[in-house]
């Protein structure tokens, strides 16, 4: 039962209440920290590491306030050390995440790159997921539209979408629907929270 008296769905899996927000809200959204022998903060982006775990949201905002108001001491109930650099840590390891879970969506023919490719793919309704690097051309990007009732990622870089495929560069990829597309979603929203930059538009929106 949630607030109000209305029941709460939890189809979208356990939940986990942030220490900085105090919100309770699916653990997909949130950035899991494990404390080691040496009493330092560690983030555990996988969720894998063993020990007791503290939860943030995934927003550098709420990152930034449990480091700077000693959050993890108290969630920890132990004398704990955040690094100040730990939000910059999180991304990192977050753009990595995304970045491998792409490539291997492309290794199981589950993604394309170049802007013929994906266009075809838009064309025929294969695509799922709409992929544009931040720093591409907007003239460019405005020309392929985000599939109906499809998702759209505009926040990763030329050369993160290009480690991806193994490039130096990609400005346009796609996702087909299914396989890898939702945990590569999933990802990509916790990364977009902490990254600083803007995710430059949306595409074209349809549907």
């Amino acid at each position: 039962m949630g607030r109000g008296g209305v029941h709460k769905d939890r189809s979208e899996g356990p939940e986990r209440k942030c220490i900085a927000t105090g919100e309770v809200q699916p653990k997909y959204g949130l950035i899991r920290f494990v404390a080691g022998p040496d009493g330092r903060v560690w983030p555990d982006v996988a969720g894998k590491l063993p020990g007791r775990g503290v939860y943030v949201a995934a927003d550098r905002a709420a990152l930034d306030k449990a480091v700077g108001k000693k959050l993890f001491a108290r969630g920890f109930k132990a004398q704990v050390t955040a690094p100040e650099g730990l939000a910059d840590e999180v991304e990192r390891q977050l753009s990595r995440r995304v970045v491998e879970l792409i490539s291997l969506a492309r290794k199981s023919g589950d993604a394309v790159a170049g802007y013929e490719k994906v266009k075809t793919w838009l064309d025929r309704e294969e695509a799922q997921v709409l992929l544009q690097a931040v720093d591409g051309s907007g003239r460019g990007k405005s020309k392929l539209s985000t599939p109906h009732f499809g998702k759209y990622i505009g926040w990763l870089t030329a050369d993160e979408l290009g480690m991806a495929f193994g490039r130096q560069t990609v400005i346009h990829a796609a996702l087909a629907s299914g396989g890898l597309a939702k945990r590569v979603v999933e990802e990509a929203q916790r990364l977009r929270g902490v990254r600083k930059s803007d995710d430059g538009g949306s595409g074209r929106a349809e549907g």
